[in-house]
């Protein structure tokens, strides 16, 4: 979770707007150019339009396995992932508290950051926002846009609240939201929170063990099953 309360809000960086700039370039491919740029635009925001909303089920889970709490609608924003934005990232969090309090956060309409899914030491799984939506989790727009975020119970200096079933929740997690976006399960795209540009973060910390998860992450990928490692 970090000490940034707010990490990806809404003011977290520049619009994607065509800017006069590239209108105004000349020549026949940039034409062709900006006519593909403003077509992407208007399938991004097709769903904005007033009347026009993708089908949504209150409660419904991207994970079978987790339970759904929502968040607040100031924490996350609407978007068609991933047909809007590519996701192409997983990010690490640890919540410096305890599974009550990130869920209470989450919640808070003026804590202005979530993640998609909270893991219980005990291994329990929390989906709080939908992976098609843009959580504020990273503290930077494009990295918010383009990953699902994961947060882990406990305090990043102590190195016993990152227990085998929450390891190995997670890595089951990791891996099935890598299979559904075809992210390749590697530390490019496996990241921390420390390791988003620009973030003041230092989330998972130090006793994270990546050799470990990354192990875990395929095997689950595998069918192995990432308790059995």
């Amino acid at each position: 979770m970090g000490n940034n309360g707010n990490a990806g809000s809404p003011g977290e960086g520049p619009g994607h707007g065509i800017s006069r700039r590239t209108l105004l370039i000349g020549g026949g491919a940039v034409a062709a150019g900006t006519a593909a740029l403003a077509a992407e635009e208007v399938r991004r925001l097709w769903w904005r339009v007033p009347g026009v909303e993708k089908p949504r089920k209150d409660g419904e889970l991207d994970y079978a396995p987790a339970q759904w709490v929502a968040a607040s609608e100031a924490n996350w924003r609407r978007a068609d992932r991933p047909d809007d934005y590519g996701v192409d990232r997983v990010i690490v969090h640890v919540t410096q508290g305890s599974y009550a309090s990130a869920v209470k956060v989450f919640q808070d309409p003026a804590h202005q950051a979530a993640t998609h899914y909270i893991v219980g030491q005990n291994g329990r799984v929390t989906q709080m926002i939908r992976e098609l939506d843009v959580a504020y989790h990273a503290g930077n727009r494009s990295f918010n846009e383009r990953s699902v975020g994961i947060e882990h119970e406990g305090f990043v200096d102590r190195p016993q609240d990152f227990t085998a079933a929450m390891y190995a929740s997670s890595a089951e997690l990791t891996a099935a939201i890598c299979k559904r976006y075809d992210i390749p399960m590697d530390r490019e795209h496996i990241i921390g929170h420390v390791e988003v540009p620009g973030t003041d973060h230092t989330d998972p910390g130090p006793h994270w063990d990546w050799p470990r998860y990354m192990k875990l992450v395929r095997a689950a990928s595998t069918g192995g099953g990432a308790r059995a490692s």
